[in-house]
């Protein structure tokens, strides 16, 4: 097969089309550009992704797959690609072994596995702090990253201090420099948040109670606050031993939002009911008054981690903008749509983290059973408008991270960037759209020399940190 064939199957969707791996570690300099890229736009676009080494065990699931990093170094209208497996413990095990050892979501835990029951992937996202980039799975440590190599340097633990799971959605204070994260368990403590300096040193971790263990893959800060979503999409042993699913969305569970102080603890964190939902992604939070305002992509409900879908809930699976309002003096919480599109994978200009921005950027989802984005959407959330950059017809592409314009002083002066893979041609580009002009053709499309599956979340890197990236 040459790199660009694409595999067919029977077995599952997420091993077919462009959902299917690629086999090369490849690197190629001086790419094709379509267009022009900026003179201004220098650094790199890392995104992570699943691309599982070996064939699966049994039920295969998107979230299964071993991670792989994608990225393009750009410069002086220059570009280069690489892609390199992120090298876990269980990515090394099994190359050794030359077959898959673990199974996956679908599939009950392996608790006889005398490597341990769970393979943490490294799959789902990355986070660029304190002069180091980390490649991210939420159910287990970060791993190290070298740039622009790509190489794995290791596992990172914050010299011995990481007790917890770390989240693949870390928040970074762009004012403070500080890092949140959290990680939640099976076993108590259920949730655990902890800070890190901007220096990169780990000060803090505190446990927050929950009820019972929840699959919490995101939340959200402000300038004084982080948000935490207990939803009800539970895990239960004892649901398992029942034969029943050991992840469940329980519909008749309310949605619980904790408002913690950024420096605060179990003490101090207020809780807030709303009805039940599910949230992946959180698109920004913060401060108005008093009120706590968070916006995320909210389904109604989820059977996304179910391999039965056995709901009736015809909205399930289907994320749209929301906005919610916490009063911290009257313990009130506004619950709104902003949008009925179906859209996800929401981003701003991290710049403005946690503050209150104008823009936000979330992915079009197609009218189509597997998750595929054929565009995105720019909502001014002052006007309560949109606009849409459509990626053309039979070309799908992912989560748009944005470039900031180095110097800029308006929030939306800088490009979006994402890979967009044309079904047609069978060929992969990086898109580059200017998000002041979001509407108009990419101002430069990357022509990649192999096929570059969907994947899931990614950052720029600009100059100024790869220099510093160690």
């Amino acid at each position: 097969m040459t790199a660009n064939t694409i595999p067919t199957t029977a077995v599952d969707p997420y091993l077919d089309g462009n959902f299917a791996p690629v086999r090369k570690e490849i690197t190629t300099d001086n790419l094709q550009v379509v267009g022009q890229l900026p003179p201004d736009l220098a650094g790199m676009f890392v995104r992570n992704g699943p691309n599982p080494q070996w064939p699966p065990i049994g039920k295969y699931h998107w979230f299964d797959g071993d991670g792989m990093l994608h990225g393009v170094q750009i410069s002086d209208g220059k570009a280069s690609y690489r892609n390199r497996y992120v090298q876990t413990r269980g990515w090394k095990i099994e190359h050794e072994a030359g077959k898959a050892i673990w199974s996956g979501f679908l599939e009950a835990p392996q608790m006889d596995n005398p490597h341990g029951a769970y393979k943490n992937t490294g799959n789902t996202a990355l986070i660029w702090h304190a002069g180091q980039i980390l490649a991210l799975n939420e159910g287990g440590v970060p791993h190290a990253i070298k740039l622009p190599e790509l190489g794995t340097i290791g596992e990172y633990t914050y010299n011995g201090k990481l007790v917890s799971a770390f989240t693949a959605h870390p928040k970074v204070d762009p004012v403070t420099g500080e890092m949140m994260f959290f990680g939640y368990s099976f076993m108590p403590p259920y949730l655990q948040y902890s800070i890190v300096s901007a220096a990169g040193e780990l000060l803090q971790t505190v446990p927050i109670d929950i009820p019972q263990p929840v699959m919490m893959h995101d939340f959200a800060i402000t300038e004084n606050y982080t948000i935490f979503m207990d939803l009800p999409l539970t895990l239960s042993a004892e649901r398992a031993h029942r034969g029943e699913p050991l992840l469940m969305f329980e519909s008749d569970r309310p949605s619980r939002f904790g408002i913690v102080p950024r420096l605060g603890n179990n003490n101090n964190i207020r809780w807030f009911e709303s009805s039940p939902c599910y949230v992946f992604h959180t698109l920004n939070a913060y401060e108005a008054g008093d009120e706590v305002v968070l916006i995320a992509s909210r389904m109604s409900s989820t059977s996304v981690l179910v391999s039965e879908d056995n709901q009736l809930d015809p909205d399930a699976n289907i994320p749209r903008l929301h906005q919610w309002r916490f009063n911290l003096k009257t313990g009130t919480v506004r619950e709104q749509q902003l949008d009925d599109v179906a859209a996800e994978f929401p981003r701003v200009n991290e710049n403005f983290l946690g503050q209150k921005t104008r823009y936000g950027y979330v992915g079009k989802l197609a009218n189509n059973p597997l998750p595929l984005f054929d565009g995105v959407i720019k909502y001014d959330l002052s006007s309560g408008t949109s606009q849409t950059h459509q990626f053309g017809e039979g070309r799908y592409g992912g989560e748009a991270v944005f470039a900031p314009r180095p110097g800029a002083t308006n929030e939306d002066d800088g490009w979006l960037i994402t890979f967009v893979y044309d079904e047609g041609s069978g060929t992969s580009e990086l898109v580059v759209v200017n998000a002041q002009d979001i509407t108009s053709e990419p101002v430069a499309r990357v022509i990649i020399p192999q096929r570059v599956p969907y994947g899931f979340h990614g950052t720029w890197v600009s100059e100024e940190q790869l220099t510093i990236n160690y």
